[in-house]
């Protein structure tokens, strides 16, 4: 199984284009030693060749361009994406969708909750493609590919936050974010994405703890992170992401699990993780920890 990080940000990107944080002055001045980075997605294969995302960011095109097939016999016009797989219905890991519109089709798979936030987004892109909606029932694994026999199971992260332009009609549900394990069958290599966690629960660890490879929730270092910065009042937690310091973080369970690798994600500009020599990487490093890249691939045999 090969999983690539084609983003590793949070909503923005870094450097985000409206924000002078020291974090993003620094990077676009060359001053800090840090690496600019699109919105957090990765993607799944068994082959190299089709490949399963898991949300599609507002940078999908640019990421795509990593996957490209570039063979000269085969058809001219091809898509490497056989799926998108959503985590939420925000439009960090959706808006990307209506970007595909230029493709043949597109499947996209996520829970019922998630299907119905996204219906606004995914009734635009069928004006223009054919959609294959298809649910995931959340803890329960699904076979996504009889050919390749690649397996997936949606995790519900507890969290039952919804994106503002989703039907306030819609009752709110603790599958409205998840997470997915992939594997190639129950006691085979398998990768667990969890971008977006407001706390790391006994359940949730449970499922990092016989990964091969684990990604996991790395938004802000600190629950007061922007407040710090003075952007904003919002807290970490207040917007759905556990931080990573502090009482209630998640390095310390993190750090315990034993997962063959484990990685931070979906980063925010403001995280001083970002910065590759900060005391905050090598706090996160020397517990085991790596932080995720654009670009990244990682092969599980």
């Amino acid at each position: 199984m090969w999983i690539r990080v084609l983003g590793s940000a949070a909503g923005g990107g870094f450097p985000q284009w409206n924000c002078a944080c020291p974090n993003c002055a620094g990077v676009r001045a060359g001053t800090l030693t840090a690496r600019t980075r699109t919105q957090a997605s990765i993607a799944v294969s068994l082959d190299r060749t089709r490949w399963y995302l898991v949300n599609a960011t507002p940078d999908v095109n640019g990421q795509l361009n990593a996957l490209a097939d570039d063979d000269p016999e085969g058809p001219v016009r091809r898509s490497p994406v056989e799926a998108v797989l959503l985590t939420d219905a925000e439009l960090d890991h959706t808006a990307g969708l209506l970007s595909l519109r230029e493709g043949t089709g597109i499947a996209v798979y996520t829970t019922a909750w998630i299907h119905r936030a996204s219906a606004p987004i995914l009734d635009v892109l069928a004006a223009y493609v054919p959609v294959e909606r298809t649910e995931l029932p959340a803890g329960r694994s699904v076979c996504l590919d009889l050919q390749s026999g690649l397996y997936c199971r949606a995790i519900p992260t507890g969290s039952t936050k919804r994106p503002k332009y989703a039907d306030p009609q819609l009752p709110a549900d603790e599958a409205a974010v998840v997470g997915y394990r992939f594997s190639r069958g129950p006691d085979r290599p398998a990768v667990v994405y969890l971008p977006c966690v407001p706390e790391l629960t006994d359940p949730l660890v449970a499922e990092l703890s016989d990964a091969d490879c684990a990604f996991v929730d790395g938004t802000c270092w600190s629950d007061d992170e922007l407040s710090r910065v003075g952007l904003s009042a919002k807290t970490s937690r207040s917007m759905g992401h556990a931080p990573v310091s502090g009482p209630g973080g998640t390095l310390a369970r993190l750090a315990a699990v034993g997962a063959g690798r484990r990685l931070y994600t979906h980063l925010n500009n403001t995280n001083p993780l970002l910065v590759e020599d900060s005391a905050q990487r090598r706090e996160v490093e020397s517990a085991g920890i790596d932080i995720a890249y654009d670009g990244l691939e990682i092969e599980l045999k």
